[in-house]
């Protein structure tokens, strides 16, 4: 981030964007390895693992509408404070669970505290950065979370091979530790909603169709982003037969963003059709994810994900920044609740779809169909998007001459 930004940014988003970082390494730290600990210390089967994993995002996409409601009535820190803190006590609750019950438990937990602070962070990330530096700090967040979660494969790596339970209670520390923070040097943001119920607020999301319409669209998006953790993985392992390949390819597209975020956002920055930039980056990554049908050697697998890095680099960034474009001030965090949804939904169609095409690919000879459908899905996003540009554009022109 450039200097001048740097002073710019007031001392609220400066913490945010420490925490965020913070929040990215325990969580990464923690999930991968919680999976590895359910299949091989507890002797479940991974179908059971996945269970708790669905659980726990579950409970936190399914209810961060409510969350991000609560956050535009109630206030944004003391939301998030509590968000952080309920999902402090949820990571450490894996360390001393004995009983099936204990780690869903601990799962629902874990998710109910993202459904509190994930949306009053990011509203607050929304009221408080200045609209002139505000793209430059999402994508300066985007490469910080992904500093995190480098460090965090090394932090999860080490502390695995000591005990789980160190590892577990290192990444509800974490959460703590950002909760205090915010806590003791956060300035006050005072609560944006005071003429709306909860309930009245989630009504008017839903009934916003171009909100709901974006989330939907968005919902394909997820649908490609959460391959890097379910088929890119399986895909690299059967080509390269050696599981130490994958964490190759995964650093790749880290430090892809880590490196060249920045300078992306800047080549971007004077291109306004933000719906359009974020349907090309879909697009751009579902060309990456395409090209892995004729991946078959490392470099290739290298060169594929940075294709799929770049597409990312393209999108979020403005993924972020269009959420407060369509929230009126008083509702930005039940906005960005609501908008969670493209993630729980495409998300998980995501993890369930594409590993049953990556399956069923294998069994017909046709390993290239779910590379395919990412082709496909990430077209779908692109055009869908310029389309709502494009009448969006239509409504804008419409209501100037009305004005007239």
């Amino acid at each position: 981030m450039k200097r001048e930004v740097w002073r710019e940014t007031p001392l609220a988003v400066k913490l945010l964007l420490s925490t965020s970082f913070m929040m990215n390494l325990g969580f990464y730290a923690l999930i991968p390895y919680l999976t590895l600990h359910l299949t091989g210390s507890i002797g479940w089967t991974l179908a059971m693992a996945a269970l708790v994993l669905s659980v726990r995002q579950f409970s936190q996409q399914g209810f961060a509408f409510l969350g991000g409601a609560m956050a535009d009535l109630f206030g944004y820190k003391g939301t998030m404070v509590i968000g952080m803190l309920v999902r402090a006590v949820g990571f450490a609750m894996f360390a001393y669970c004995t009983e099936t019950w204990h780690f869903f438990l601990a799962a629902i937990l874990s998710g109910l505290g993202g459904s509190l602070f994930d949306p009053a962070v990011s509203a607050a990330f929304a009221v408080h950065t200045p609209d002139s530096v505000r793209k430059e700090v999402f994508a300066f967040r985007n490469v910080l979370g992904n500093i995190g979660v480098v460090g965090s494969q090394l932090v999860g790596t080490a502390l695995s091979v000591v005990d789980f339970t160190y590892l577990s209670l290192f990444a509800g520390g974490i959460f703590a530790l950002c909760g205090l923070v915010l806590f003791l040097l956060l300035p006050p943001i005072a609560a944006k909603n005071t003429r709306y119920s909860v309930w009245e607020s989630m009504s008017h999301v839903l009934k916003d169709r171009r909100f709901v319409r974006f989330t939907i669209i968005l919902m394909g998006y997820y649908y490609l982003n959460m391959q890097i953790f379910l088929t890119i993985p399986r895909f690299v392992e059967d080509v390269t037969g050696d599981t130490f390949y994958v964490g190759v390819v995964l650093s790749t597209v880290s430090i892809s963003v880590i490196l060249l975020q920045m300078q992306v956002t800047r080549w971007l920055e004077g291109f306004q059709q933000r719906l359009t930039l974020i349907g090309i980056g879909a697009l751009v990554m579902g060309v990456g994810l395409f090209m892995l049908a004729f991946a078959d050697s490392l470099w290739l697998m290298l060169i594929n994900v940075f294709l799929y890095a770049l597409g990312t680099m393209i999108s979020v960034p403005n993924m972020v920044e269009m959420v407060p474009r369509f929230a009126p001030k008083e509702m930005v965090g039940a906005y960005y609740g609501f908008n969670g949804y493209s993630v729980a939904i495409g998300g998980s169609v995501g993890q369930i779809v594409g590993g049953w095409v990556y399956d069923m690919g294998h069994q017909l000879a046709m390993p290239w169909m779910p590379w395919m459908i990412c082709l496909v899905v990430g077209l779908i996003v692109a055009w869908k998007l310029y389309q709502m540009e494009r009448d969006e554009g239509r409504f804008e022109k419409g209501a100037k001459m009305a004005n007239l």
